[in-house]
């Protein structure tokens, strides 16, 4: 099963719960899907709908942070809520010590050495744990390797 198909099948799951979270987020994404379809004019793999599902939970992390400086509680109670709902469709998440090992094996693959090297570095890295570490996480790790190198 597709992930895509498991969205839609999950979503009328919501919609027979009566999960109004779960129902209102499934959909966001059913959109952004197919907006990318449409866009690209076919199917999206599983890759790219799991790049999308990645992007409405930054998304919905960005806006955590700006309710935080709104002080507006509820804005952020119902993001968590969201982020959890979507989480479950991610792969699970590396921890530190293994984008470090993965990190350092692309860095000797590359032979980088300097932080101007960092695209070529990110370029082997990204495909291996796509998914699993966000970019921008991935991003700092890289530059820290580098830079202490």
């Amino acid at each position: 099963m597709t992930l895509k198909s498991q969205l839609e099948n999950d979503l009328k799951d919501g919609m027979r719960s009566g999960d109004e979270t779960r129902k209102t987020t499934i959909r966001g994404v059913i959109a952004a899907i197919k907006l990318a379809m449409v866009e690209k004019g076919g199917e999206l793999d599983d890759a790219a709908v799991l790049a999308l599902v990645q992007k409405e939970v930054k998304s919905r992390r960005e806006s955590i942070a700006d309710a935080e400086k709104a002080g507006r509680v509820d804005l952020i109670t119902s993001a968590l809520a969201e982020i959890k709902i979507l989480e479950a469709y991610l792969p699970a998440q590396m921890s530190e010590e293994e984008l470090k090992t993965l990190t350092t094996a692309a860095i000797q693959e590359v032979g980088a050495a300097l932080p101007s090297d960092m695209g070529k570095v990110m370029k082997v890295l990204l495909p291996k744990v796509q998914g699993r570490a966000a970019n921008d996480q991935v991003s700092r790790m890289v530059r820290s390797l580098l830079e202490n190198a």
